[in-house]
């Protein structure tokens, strides 16, 4: 099985919330973890990667600094977001796969899936794909004006 690191540079995290009903969001970098990945031993296949909550970018300084606090991700208690895979699997979709996993924000687990997919790069590969979450699960926010539920857009680069 071969392994892989991703990497900042060529990989983007971002998100998407309706705040007042407008389409809103950012990004997050600071990536790190390991990648086991073949696409013909899915079953050995594993994603153990986090990311840097205090990255967290949205255009306006002012609106970051408000979401670093502890009522939002809490960065001096959980200064990592991640996700660590269960299982990934082949899908009906051609040229798609499922992973199964664990999220972890601000102490709180849940288990996700979604498709991904993943394309051969010059010694890597890139892995695509997006998920849907509700944000008081991970209790952040608190009542606010934001929407609970948020898209999450990966596109990581993993090199060996």
């Amino acid at each position: 099985m071969a392994q892989y690191k991703p990497v900042d540079n060529g990989s983007s995290i971002q998100f998407t919330i309706k705040n007042f009903g407008i389409n809103t969001g950012g990004s997050f970098s600071g990536i790190q973890g390991n990648i086991t990945f073949d696409i013909n031993h899915l079953n050995e296949a594993n994603f153990n990667v986090s990311i840097d909550a205090n990255s967290i970018n949205t255009g306006s300084t002012m609106r970051d600094d408000h979401l670093r606090e502890d009522t939002y991700f809490d960065v001096k208690n959980y200064p990592r977001i991640s996700f660590v895979s269960t299982k990934v699997t082949p899908s009906t979709a051609a040229g798609t796969l499922l992973v199964f996993g664990k999220l972890t924000i601000k102490n709180q687990t849940k288990d996700i899936s979604f498709p991904f997919t993943a394309t051969a790069t010059n010694n890597g590969y890139l892995f695509k794909g997006s998920f849907d979450i509700n944000r008081r699960d991970f209790g952040i926010g608190g009542m606010s004006t934001i929407s609970n539920n948020l898209e999450v857009q990966l596109n990581v680069l993993a090199k060996k």
